[in-house]
């Protein structure tokens, strides 16, 4: 067989033709958030308003935050005054990559990879659609993550990176961790964060790290499992790894008590780390529709 043509079964790799055409997935559902609003969602407004960025100073009124005195200029001029803060005119949408050796695998239409890829892509593509800058990052101390940049160039370089990233476990995985303290370093205050992950990975990160990221930008974490993680098969079953066949016998209940712990007790304790620190979680399966958590990422402030 040729080998250009002697591919791997669909499902196990993304290829950038399939997350390119995942682009209008994002296009019909911008589509439908904006004819029920009325509106295009999510769009920052260039308007002065509670940002970061000093604007100016101007006459303190009834009803403004006491936190923005002007002091300087209170004392200066005798009268209180409050500072107003420009809004950023372009969001930076970040997607964080967990590239942990536990999510290439799969048992039902793709491995968990290929699913965080169409996610990933999928959010590249609403993020574009939506005015943003787009940028991507895994856990790495040698690889730099995908600057920021808006519009149809933003959103190609970061299905690159996806593809290359979930082809394979990449070499020099320092973990989500890592990734997350790049990631701090990249966001600002009303930024969105999509960050695929594998329950243990995500549990792994203390909540006093995703507080420090919750509380100034919208995030949302994608645990990536697979069926047979969540029901365990019945019977006697074989697997292989590195040092040879290993046989599971999973037809008694105390078995399969202790296959549902090991998958479940990260889970548990990653959605509890998460929603302590504010911020939205979301299961997809494998087999699932790749973008059935589009809808969370699009409303905003998803703690």
């Amino acid at each position: 067989m040729n080998a250009d043509k002697a591919d791997v079964a669909p499902g196990v790799r993304p290829s950038l033709a399939e997350l390119v055409a995942l682009r209008p997935v994002a296009r019909q559902r911008g589509a439908v958030r904006r004819a029920r609003s009325g509106v295009r969602a999510l769009a920052p407004s260039p308007q002065r308003g509670q940002g970061m960025e000093y604007a100016e100073s101007r006459d303190y009124v009834a009803g403004d935050d006491a936190r923005h005195i002007d002091w300087r200029v209170t004392a200066r001029t005798g009268r209180p005054h409050t500072k107003t803060f420009q809004r950023e005119r372009e969001r930076l949408t970040l997607i964080v990559a967990d590239t942990a050796a536990s999510l290439y695998f799969g048992t039902r239409v793709r491995f968990k990879s290929t699913q965080a890829a169409r996610a990933g892509a999928i959010a590249a593509w609403t993020a574009a659609a939506d005015g943003d800058r787009i940028a991507a990052l895994r856990g790495s101390v040698i690889e730099a993550p995908v600057p920021p940049a808006g519009g149809t160039r933003g959103a190609l370089r970061v299905l690159h990176a996806l593809t290359r990233w979930y082809a394979a476990a990449p070499e020099g995985d320092a973990g989500l961790g890592v990734a997350m303290d790049h990631a701090r370093r990249l966001l600002r205050p009303g930024s969105r964060l999509l960050v695929l992950a594998d329950a243990a990975s995500a549990a792994a990160v203390p909540s006093r790290d995703w507080a420090a990221v919750g509380a100034h930008c919208d995030a949302l974490v994608l645990l990536l499992d697979d069926p047979l993680e969540r029901v365990p098969p019945r019977g006697r079953f074989g697997f292989a790894s590195d040092d040879g066949r290993i046989d599971l016998d999973l037809s008694g209940i105390a078995q399969r008590g202790r296959w549902r712990a090991a998958f479940d007790a990260p889970r548990d304790l990653a959605i509890a780390h998460l929603r302590r620190a504010g911020i939205g979680v979301e299961s997809l399966s494998s087999d699932a529709p790749s973008d059935a958590w589009l809808s969370a990422f699009a409303r905003g402030r998803m703690g």
